[in-house]
Formats: structure tokens, C-alpha cells, sequence
């Protein structure tokens, strides 16, 4: 299979390159922070319903984002351990049991796709992710099962600033 590549890699090695955002043209607003989180970790503080990705020298690029609702919500220190662009979206059994008229699978690029334009999924055995989302009008609220929802402009900003094996730390 020399030489060949998939549809799905050209797609986001054309997202990357072309999207690879600089400090200076975030999506999200260039903030100062005073933490100790290393430069490339992302931060989600649920209470704020922000995203910081640290960029270094006491500074963060802050996103408003859309958080668990009251009891779907959880903390801790995970990863990126995938990404994804226009990924199709299988609703989890705690999602099915609440909503039982989801079909089972939504392809990506629908306008009922709640993933958005992209997905940054998360390690730690759950079935959360970061990702855009169809419902611009949530962002800012206490709205998902447990998954970060960005405008769909900034989880494409935020999908070419980072990689697999970023770390995330998701605190209340």
C-alpha cells in the first residue's frame, strides 16, 4: 500500500497545514493565566465553561465551550487519543436509554451530527470527546452527557494547534 492514502488523512493533512493557526490568529482570545500547566496542555474548567489551551510565558488561548450537565459532568487528567474530522457519531447507551429516536448512527457532515466539524476524543475509558457541535446556540451552557462543545470554528482552530497525546485536565 505504498503510496496510497486514504480519503479521511488528505482531508486532515490538508486541515492541518492549512489551519495551522499562529498565537496571533486565534479563534479564541489570547489571555494571561497564572498555573502551572505546562504550554500545549489543555485546561476545561466546567464552573467557567471555558477551554484554555496554555501557550507558554503565563499565557492561554481561552475558548467558550459547552459542559456536562448537573451529574454528567467529571474531572481529571486525560489525553487526546484521536482526531477526527467530520466523524460520523454511534449515541452511547446513557445517551440511547434518553433519547431512544437517535438512530444508530448519524454520518459525519449531517446537520443532526452533534459532533460538528471535528472531534478531539479523550483516553481515560469513557466515551467523551471535544468537539464542534450542531447546536451553536448551547455554547456557554451546562448542556452535554459529559463531552466539551466548542463553536465549530474553534474546535478547527484548537484541532490544528494540537495532537495526539495532548494532555487534558478537565477540573470543576
Amino acid at each position: 500500500m505504498r503510496g496510497k492514502i486514504t480519503v479521511a488523512a488528505a482531508l486532515a493533512a490538508v486541515i492541518s497545514f492549512v489551519l495551522a493557526p499562529s498565537a496571533a490568529s486565534a479563534r479564541g482570545e489570547l489571555v494571561a493565566v497564572t498555573n502551572g500547566y505546562p504550554a500545549g496542555t489543555i485546561v476545561v474548567r466546567q464552573s467557567e465553561r471555558r477551554l484554555y489551551l496554555m501557550v507558554g510565558n503565563g499565557e492561554a488561548i481561552r475558548y467558550p465551550v459547552g459542559v456536562g450537565r448537573r451529574g454528567m459532568q467529571w474531572t481529571g487528567t486525560v489525553a487526546v487519543d484521536g482526531k477526527y474530522v467530520e466523524p460520523a457519531w454511534s449515541a452511547p447507551a446513557s445517551i440511547r436509554k434518553d433519547y431512544s429516536k437517535f438512530p444508530a448512527v448519524i454520518p459525519g457532515g449531517s446537520p443532526q451530527n452533534p459532533m460538528g466539524v471535528a472531534a478531539l476524543t479523550l483516553s481515560g475509558g469513557g466515551q467523551y470527546a471535544i468537539h464542534g457541535t450542531n447546536q451553536p446556540n448551547l455554547i456557554g451552557g451546562f448542556i452535554s452527557h459529559g463531552c466539551i462543545r466548542m463553536y465549530n470554528a474553534d474546535i478547527t482552530d484548537l484541532y490544528g494547534r494540537v495532537g495526539v497525546g495532548t494532555p487534558v485536565v478537565v477540573t470543576r
